[in-house]
C-alpha cells in the first residue's frame, strides 16, 4: 500500500480524465500547486473553448465526476483539492476562469424591484 505521506499524481489523473473528451489532447495544459503547510492542491487546467461542452458534459455532469475523482484521491492523501478550469491561451476574457466568468454575471433585479423598475402595460378598452 501506497504511504499516505506521497501526493498522488494530479497532474497525470488530471490529463487522464480530461482528455478523453477533447478533440485535440495536446491542447490541454495541466499545472498543479502543492502547499504541504496548508495540505491544499490547487490543480488549473486550459484546452480549447471549443471542447468546453464536452469537458462540461450536460449539466456539469462530467466536470462534476472529474472533481470528484480527483477529490477522493487528495481525501486518501489527507489534502484538500481545488480544480481551476480556464479557456484556451490567447489573452484577455478567454484565458479567465470559467468560475470566475459565472461569478461576473450580473442577476436579474429581484421581483419587487423589477415591479418597480419596469411600467405596467396599460389596458385599452376593445372597440367595436
Amino acid at each position: 500500500m501506497k504511504s499516505l505521506a506521497t501526493s498522488p499524481n494530479y497532474v497525470g489523473l488530471v490529463k487522464f480524465l480530461v482528455q478523453p473528451f477533447l478533440e485535440s489532447p495536446e491542447s490541454l495544459r495541466v499545472d498543479c500547486e502543492i502547499s504541504k503547510t496548508l495540505k491544499r492542491v490547487w490543480v488549473r487546467i486550459a484546452f480549447d473553448t471549443t471542447d468546453k461542452g464536452k469537458v462540461f458534459g450536460r449539466g456539469g455532469r462530467n466536470i462534476q465526476a472529474i472533481r470528484t475523482v480527483i477529490a477522493a484521491a487528495a481525501e486518501l492523501a489527507g489534502q484538500s483539492v481545488y480544480l481551476d478550469i480556464y479557456g484556451g491561451a490567447s489573452p484577455g476574457r478567454e484565458s479567465m476562469s470559467f468560475d470566475e466568468e459565472q461569478e461576473e454575471r450580473i442577476l436579474p433585479p429581484k421581483s419587487k424591484e423589477r415591479e418597480n423598475n419596469i411600467p405596467k402595460p396599460v389596458v385599452k378598452p376593445r372597440l367595436r
